[in-house]
């Protein structure tokens, strides 16, 4: 799938559209978010650490209040009062409606004079990795490079899960397969024991120009991304992103060398022929649901930028 060239557009006035309804679609945003963090909610409130979803709020500084938080989107125009708590939010203006009412919208101005190198960076790291074509043949292996050696170097592994396969199994799965991890953020956590194992050198430098996807971190990601711009970008567009977050990681965790059937979770065995081809399934249904996420993803980006000239 090939990315939407960046628009530009100097001489084109801002788009706006004026939201009808919002405060229901806003509560509507908030019964969602609630819905997708009821999960991990749970478990923090009994003091419990959560394996697999406090990574979405770990490793991503997500807060439920960030999530719930429903916004319309560059170019949108929300008919709030004036005493609405809305225009007390950041990078929002107030703005007269032809009606004579008072709306509320995102200070494109303001918002790009603090965000703007977010924006283009997300644009075109975004922009690349979509126009790629994806590889299928990682099978999760960066879990099991993670906790490579673990036990020779009396290192305790990153979660508190037994490991499925045992120390030794799991070291013989890293040693009998090929190690080919594109992202960084994943490679960064390799054992060092088998960083030289993978047949990729990933670094921030090369981001852009590495990243592919059919990679289930880089889908991850989107949400990391959609956060960036803040509220640049619907509502919808970031509980989207973050379900499908949320969604890929419980895979990446099933696919893991950790035993996670405390949770309910089956295990996906990428040791088996059977565990490959279902990884694979399911690397390329996530791939699928995340390029539609980078199209709408560019198109905020570019309204954006064509709205701040």
């Amino acid at each position: 799938m090939t990315s939407p060239a960046p628009t530009a557009a100097p001489e084109r006035e801002p788009r706006t559209v004026v939201v009808p309804g919002w405060r229901d679609r806003a509560a509507t945003h908030a019964e969602r978010a609630d819905a997708l963090t009821v999960v991990w909610r749970a478990a923090r409130d009994r003091g419990e650490k959560h394996a697999i979803e406090d990574f979405l709020f770990t490793y991503y500084p997500t807060r439920v209040s960030h999530l719930r938080r429903w916004h319309a989107g560059v170019g949108a125009v929300v008919p709030a009062p004036a005493d609405d708590e809305r225009h007390g939010w950041r990078w929002y203006r107030g703005t007269p409606l032809p009606d004579g009412a008072t709306g509320v919208t995102l200070d494109v101005e303001a918002f790009l004079a603090d965000r703007g190198e977010a924006v283009r960076y997300v644009r075109a790291l975004v922009g690349a990795t979509g126009s790629r074509a994806g590889t299928f043949g990682c099978f999760g292996l960066h879990e099991w490079a993670m906790v490579y050696r673990d036990a020779a170097a009396g290192r305790d592994h990153r979660h508190p899960l037994p490991l499925r396969l045992g120390h030794d199994g799991t070291d013989r799965v890293v040693e009998s397969h090929r190690v080919g991890c594109s992202h960084f953020d994943a490679y960064r956590f390799f054992a060092p024991e088998a960083r030289d194992a993978n047949e990729l050198r990933p670094s921030r430098e090369r981001q852009v120009a590495m990243e592919q996807p059919g990679c289930l971190h880089a889908n991850m990601d989107l949400y990391k991304w959609a956060s960036k711009l803040g509220p640049a970008v619907p509502g919808e567009l970031l509980l989207d992103a973050f379900e499908l977050a949320r969604d890929i990681r419980y895979t990446d965790m099933a696919a893991s060398p950790y035993d996670v059937s405390g949770y309910g979770i089956e295990a996906v065995a990428i040791e088996t022929p059977e565990g490959k081809a279902e990884y694979v399934r399911r690397q390329r249904g996530f791939a699928e649901r995340a390029q539609g996420l980078r199209v709408r993803l560019l198109e905020v980006c570019d309204t954006v930028l064509a709205d701040g000239t």
